[in-house]
């Protein structure tokens, strides 16, 4: 039996207003899903916070995104990997790159670590200040 190759997924949530992500195979932009920063409670924390991700996640847009979204992202996985590319990255960005682009990168993170990849997330701009 033909040994299979690591297969690594990386996962980045950025701000678009601090740069772009470059080298990346597909970047989402999630600036359509509601926003934390316009209610006063939530603006200081961020996507990990469970308050947040539910306010982003659970609404009928970000509920619709991820119903659509997860197909997508495990079709995507399978024809690289049978493309044999090892490594692929998928940025999410929303606008300040501390509330809705962590927060769905988590739900990334919870549908994939189960499968057999190495997974990485990295929140580039969170510690920022919108």
């Amino acid at each position: 039996m033909a040994e299979q190759k690591k297969f690594t997924v990386n996962l980045i949530s950025f701000g678009f207003k601090h740069g772009s992500i470059e080298d990346v195979n597909f970047i989402w932009d999630v600036r359509f899903l509601p926003n934390p920063y316009w209610v006063d409670d939530l603006r200081p924390k961020n996507g990990l916070d469970y308050e947040v991700s539910d306010y982003v996640v659970a609404s009928s847009e970000g509920h619709n995104f991820i119903k659509l979204m997860k197909p997508m992202l495990l079709f995507l996985i399978q024809q690289n990997r049978a493309a044999k590319k090892e490594v692929v990255t998928i940025a999410v960005g929303c606008t300040g790159g501390k509330h809705r682009s962590v927060a769905v990168v988590e739900v990334l993170r919870d549908i994939l670590q189960m499968m057999p990849i190495e997974l990485t997330v990295h929140h580039r701009d969170i510690e920022k200040e919108s």
